[in-house]
C-alpha cells in the first residue's frame, strides 16, 4: 500500500493490515449481497458492460502486434504456420487477462476510489454508520462482486478479439490459410491453459475491486488527497495484477 510521508515501515504494516481486514469483512459480507442486488447489477452495468469496447480494443491489437512480431521472427526460420499456435497461447494464457486487467484495473480502480473517496469526504460514508448500515456491504461489496463477475467474460472476449486480430495478420501478411488458422489455434490450447486463462481474471478482478475500495474508504483531507489516493489505487491494483500474474503462470505451470 501507499506509504505516508514518513515512508516508515510501521505505517506499511499497518496498511497491510487494515487491507486485510477489510478483505475479511468482505469475505463474510457475501451473505447480504442479495438485499444489494440492485447496486450489484448497476455496478456491474458500469464495470462490465461499459468497459466491452476497452476489452475488445485491447485483446485486438494485443493479438494484431503478437502476430506482427512473432511472425516477422518466425519467417527467418521458414516456420510462419506457428504463428497460430503463438497467437492463441499467448493472448489465452498471457496477454488477454494481463492486458485487459490492467486497463480494467485504470479504469475500475480510479471509478470504485473517487465515488467512494468522494462520499468518505463528504461525510456520507459517516452518515451510513449512522443510520445503522453496514459501508461494507452497502458500497464495497457489490463494487468487488460485480467486478468479480464481469471481468471474467470481458476477459473472453478480449481473448476471442486477439485471436480474430492475430488470423487477420496472420491471412494478409504471412497468406496463411483460415482453416489451417483456427484448426491449430483451438488444437494447442490444453486444459492447463484454460485453466490459467480463466482464473486469472477472477484473482485480478477482486483484487482490483477491494484494493480500490480500500483507498476509497481510506480518503481523508481534501480533494488534493482523493486524487493521489486514486492515482495509488490504480498503480498499486496495476502492480498486484502483474504479480498475481507471474505467480499463476509459475505455480499452475509448475504443478500441472
Amino acid at each position: 500500500m501507499r506509504l505516508s510521508k514518513s515512508g516508515s515501515f510501521v505505517n506499511l504494516i499497518k496498511h497491510l493490515q487494515d487491507f486485510s481486514l477489510l478483505t475479511l469483512e468482505i469475505f463474510r459480507s457475501f451473505g447480504t449481497l442479495k438485499k444489494n442486488r440492485k447496486e450489484t447489477v448497476w455496478e456491474m452495468y458500469v464495470i462490465g458492460s461499459q468497459a466491452l469496447l476497452l476489452a475488445i480494443l485491447g485483446g485486438l491489437f494485443s493479438g494484431v502486434i503478437l502476430a506482427i512480431e512473432s511472425g516477422h521472427n518466425l519467417e527467418k526460420f521458414g516456420a510462419t504456420l506457428l504463428v497460430s499456435r503463438t497467437v492463441s497461447l499467448g493472448i489465452v494464457r498471457e496477454l488477454g487477462p494481463a492486458i485487459c486487467g490492467i486497463l480494467l484495473a485504470a479504469r475500475t480502480g480510479a471509478k470504485n476510489t473517487s465515488e467512494i473517496g468522494a462520499m468518505q469526504l463528504s461525510e456520507q460514508v459517516d452518515a451510513l454508520r449512522a443510520y445503522g448500515i453496514n459501508p461494507v456491504e452497502k458500497l464495497v461489496l457489490p463494487r468487488v462482486a460485480a467486478a468479480v463477475i464481469m471481468f471474467l467474460p470481458l476477459t473472453l472476449i478480449a481473448d476471442v478479439t486477439g485471436i480474430i486480430g492475430g488470423m487477420f495478420i496472420t491471412n494478409t501478411t504471412f497468406h496463411i490459410d483460415l482453416s489451417y488458422f483456427w484448426s491449430t489455434a483451438i488444437k494447442v490450447l490444453e486444459f492447463k491453459d484454460l485453466f490459467v486463462g480463466v482464473m486469472k481474471p477472477v484473482f485480478f478482478s477482486f483484487f482490483i475491486g477491494c484494493i480500490s475500495c480500500y483507498y476509497g474508504l481510506n480518503t481523508k483531507g481534501g480533494t488534493v488527497n482523493l486524487g493521489k489516493n486514486a492515482i495509488s489505487s490504480v498503480v498499486v491494483s496495476s502492480t498486484v495484477v502483474l504479480m498475481l500474474d507471474f505467480i499463476f503462470t509459475k505455480v499452475v505451470w509448475e504443478i500441472m
